[in-house]
Order: C-alpha cells, then structure tokens, then sequence
C-alpha cells in the first residue's frame, strides 16, 4: 500500500512542534524545522543539518519537504514571467513574477480554476477544479527562481481568495510570521469580488492590504459582469468597508477594468465617486484585455484618463496600471490552466 507522506511546507511553528514531539523529538526541533523551511528553502529534511541524523532519518519516514518546483515557464518581451506549478492534487496552477525596476510582485493563485465565473475573465470560464492548500500556495514562492527578489505578493492569480479563506489565511500567516518568512502584511495584498461573511473574517483576521474587484458602481450592470454581485451587492460591501480604518498603514483598492462604451462614460464616473465619497481607499483602472467568446472590447487611452483625471478631481487617488505580460497570456484576467489540464489528461 503507498503511503503519502505529509509535506511540512504550509505547517505553523505549533504544527512543526507537534510533529516533533510526536516523533518524540524535543519541541524545539520545531523550530529548527521553520528556521530551515522558510527562512533557508531546504528541498531536502537531510539539508538539516543541526538536526540528528537519526532524527532526520524518522522525520523523512512521514515527511517531506513538499517543495514542487515549476514545470513550465514563459518570458514576455516585457520580463514578466509566466510559471506553471504542479499541486498536492496534481492539478496544475499558474504564477506571475512581474520585474519593475526594484520593485518585484508575484501574483499567486488561491484556486485551481474559479467558481465567480466573472464574464471577463479566463479563469472564470475554466470553471472550479479544486482548491489549493496552503503549502500549494506557499510552493508559489518557495520554489520561484526569483524568490529573493520578491519585494510583494499579490493574491490576484486564477480563483478567489476568500472563497478559501482558510488556506489563504494560513499562508499569510506564514509569510508574515517573525519565525517564518517574517514579511510585513504591507506587503501583502489579498483581491476579492466581495463573499458574503468572508471579506468580514478576512478584515478582521489579516492586517493585509485587500483589493476589492469593482469593475461597475451600477449594480444591474456589476451583476451582468459578476454573478457574484447577487450574494453581495457593491453597495453592502462599501459599507462593510467603511466599518473599518484604512487611514494608516493598511491599503484599500478597488480594481476597474475599464471597457468601452460600458463603463467608462461620465456616469459611471459620477456614479463611482458617490460610492466611494469620503472612502479612504485608491483606484486602480485597468486595461481589458480580449478573451475568446466574449464581445467586451477595451476603452480608449483617452476614455481612461478622463475617468482618472474625474476621479482624482474629486480626491480619489487614481492610477492606470501598466499592462504586463500580455504577449504570454499572463495579464490581468487571462490566467487559465484549462488546456494545460486537457492535454495532461490526453497524454495519460
């Protein structure tokens, strides 16, 4: 019979504990076990060297560190990098690393697919094929080739975070842990169309940055874009929002993908600015980008600056973002591992 052995990628220091003192190791090998997991990256329980070896040798009976590197990569022309990474279900996921001078953002995925099933994006037609764990999330970083240049994670690859909240959750945990990667949550930011009971939990629990997917201030049309708007109109999640303080360190965004002649006219305009008065919070416009089957067409350069220029007028702080990695279908709302997924099933 084969026995699959746990990966210690995704355990918390308590967890690590645990398992030693199971093996009966004394607690602080738990330690040791974080320190070289998540501040050294071992591949290896051997690698850990201040560890007995009898203890590595009972460790590697039942664990594994769990580190799957990519299986595939692709360079835009810009040097945004597309990477593929395998999961704990065998299913494949993928992972943006974007280059922009010293600043360095890896834009991971939360979902193997996605259950929003928002018309403009690829992820959403792919349809939810299952959730990640967090030692799947985590693989993300630990095994990138850039790792140490990382300077932010965003949480806007394929699924919706807080339709797995408690995986996300254990992974921010860990990467902002002093005994762990010991990032700042500022670094950190975590996107969502807004899930009922969830985004609240989430607010209260992680001190991350949040981004909330926006894309129209008119409700019947935010719900022709998002069936999510249904469960949880934009409305209820603005109040939500104003219950808490983003005036300090923590950030609030909303991300707008702009379409022309949907919404990027003077009312919507008008209308965003009555929605969002007195929020503190920033926009950030962005590019539509074609996917197949769907007759959406981006906005022109000058309908998105005239959206900015209205929003910034009435003091809320407004950026087009640059579009990257278009050349590999790695921008925003093209992440998709469907065909990737047949052809492995075709093969096998």
């Amino acid at each position: 019979m084969y026995y699959q052995k746990k990966k210690l990628i995704g355990m918390s220091l308590a967890e690590l504990r645990q398992a030693a003192k199971d093996l009966g190791m004394p607690s602080f090998t738990g330690g040791q076990m974080a320190s070289w997991l998540y501040r050294n990256h071992v591949t290896s329980i051997d690698e850990m060297t201040n560890i007995s070896k009898a203890n590595r040798s009972r460790l590697s009976e039942h664990y594994e560190i769990g580190c799957m590197p990519p299986v595939e990569s692709q360079c835009s022309k810009d040097g945004t990098i597309k990477y593929l990474f395998p999961t704990t279900s065998g299913k494949l996921v993928e992972t943006v690393f974007i280059p922009d001078g010293e600043r360095a953002t890896l834009c991971v995925s939360s979902q193997v697919g996605c259950k929003m099933n928002c018309l403009f994006c690829q992820t959403g037609k792919q349809g939810f094929e299952g959730q990640l764990t967090a030692a799947d999330i985590l693989n993300q970083i630990y095994a990138l080739p850039e790792r140490d240049r990382l300077t932010n994670i965003v949480f806007m690859g394929q699924g919706e975070p807080m339709d797995n909240l408690d995986n996300v959750l254990r992974a921010t945990e860990i990467l902002t842990a002093d005994y762990a990667y010991a990032w700042s949550p500022r670094r950190i930011t975590v996107s969502s169309v807004g899930v009922k009971n969830k985004l609240r939990r989430f607010l209260d629990e992680s001190e991350c940055h949040v981004a909330i997917s926006l894309h129209s201030p008119i409700h019947e049309q935010r719900l022709s874009l998002m069936p999510a708007e249904r469960a949880m109109p934009i409305t209820e999640i603005v109040a939500l929002l104003r219950e808490y303080d983003f005036s300090h360190q923590r950030r609030l965004s909303f991300e707008y993908i702009v379409f022309g002649g949907l919404n990027d006219t003077p009312l919507h305009a008008r209308e965003m600015v009555r929605l969002l008065h007195g929020l503190d919070c920033r926009v950030n416009l962005i590019r539509f980008h074609q996917i197949p089957g769907v007759e959406l067409k981006g906005a022109s350069d000058e309908r998105m600056e005239a959206l900015r220029d209205h929003l910034t007028s009435h003091g809320i702080f407004t950026t087009i973002r640059a579009s990257r990695g278009q050349d590999i279908q790695a921008a925003c709302g093209l992440l998709t591992t469907a065909a990737k997924e047949r052809n492995k099933a075709s093969i096998s």
